[in-house]
């Protein structure tokens, strides 16, 4: 399958990849498998006759991997035409589609919220990054349940789902060890998620989640003799596509990649006094 890296909005994929032979469901989870199997008063009466699996994608479903980087502007990477050479980057976006019209509210959990949504940051709850979350509507910090992540609409559709790096889209008060977890990226969709709830973490000595759980980061990350927390986001991404390759090999997946290794850079420090 080939990978897709989505720059903005996924409600175009999901209405152009899965329009035939897969219909889109309007309400989701999908009903229940029913039982093919007829119960009798007795064993030796009843038929045991298991229906099929039921598919909800194409054959080609294709992965995708959603790139979510703080603080870069499309003119800065050679791939979109600026002067830093990002051969990576440039081949993930030759192997699948970028979008170049991408709406950002240029603040962090509010851009977050609208991509994931695909709505407007207001009417996901996200007009202010989570550390401000107050009562007014439109600010709560919290994406309501009415309002369904694309990793939610793949996962019932059949994906694998993972997120790692920044996270940003829960408020402040929630994110210590004790929960609520419903508001985690493990309650919108995402299967696992490797990374930091809040805006901001050190590349060097992070505080890291795993799921809903606290972590300690590795001593060394890439196969260097030091820990570098970009290094470490890769070493854990590959260690999970590996497993899903081996378990599941026909299973399309969903990869949200939000490292913060560019954000808040050394001359945007000496802007700040920092």
């Amino acid at each position: 399958m080939s990978l897709k890296l989505l720059a903005g909005l996924l409600t175009m994929t999901l209405s152009a990849g899965f329009a035939s032979p897969a219909a889109a469901q309007e309400v989701l989870p999908f009903p229940a498998k029913p039982s093919g199997s007829t119960a009798e008063q007795t064993m030796q009466e009843s038929i045991y006759r298991p229906l099929p699996p039921v598919n909800h994608l194409p054959k080609d479903a294709p992965n995708i991997i959603i790139v979510l980087i703080d603080d870069v502007g499309p003119a800065q990477t050679d791939t979109y035409g600026g002067e830093i050479h990002t051969p990576t980057l440039s081949r993930i976006a030759n192997e699948g589609i970028s979008y170049n019209r991408f709406h950002t509210t240029a603040m962090c959990s509010p851009t977050r919220a609208a991509l994931l949504t695909g709505r407007n940051q207001h009417r996901v709850g996200d007009g202010q990054i989570g550390e401000l979350a107050n009562d007014w509507d439109g600010y709560t910090g919290i994406i309501p349940k009415s309002s369904a992540t694309v990793a939610e609409v793949l996962k019932e559709y059949g994906y694998s789902t993972a997120a790692w790096g920044k996270w940003h889209n829960t408020p402040v008060d929630q994110t210590t060890a004790a929960g609520p977890f419903n508001d985690w990226p493990t309650g919108y969709g995402f299967e696992y998620f490797y990374g930091f709830l809040g805006g901001e973490a050190s590349q060097y000595e992070p505080q890291l989640v795993r799921n809903t759980a606290y972590v300690e980061h590795p001593r060394t990350s890439g196969g260097h003799n030091y820990y570098h927390l970009s290094e470490d986001l890769a070493d854990d991404a590959i260690h999970w596509l590996r497993q899903q390759k081996a378990f599941n090999p026909d299973k399309p997946f969903l990869m949200y990649w939000a490292p913060r290794g560019l954000s808040w850079s050394a001359s945007r420090a000496e802007r700040m006094g920092r």
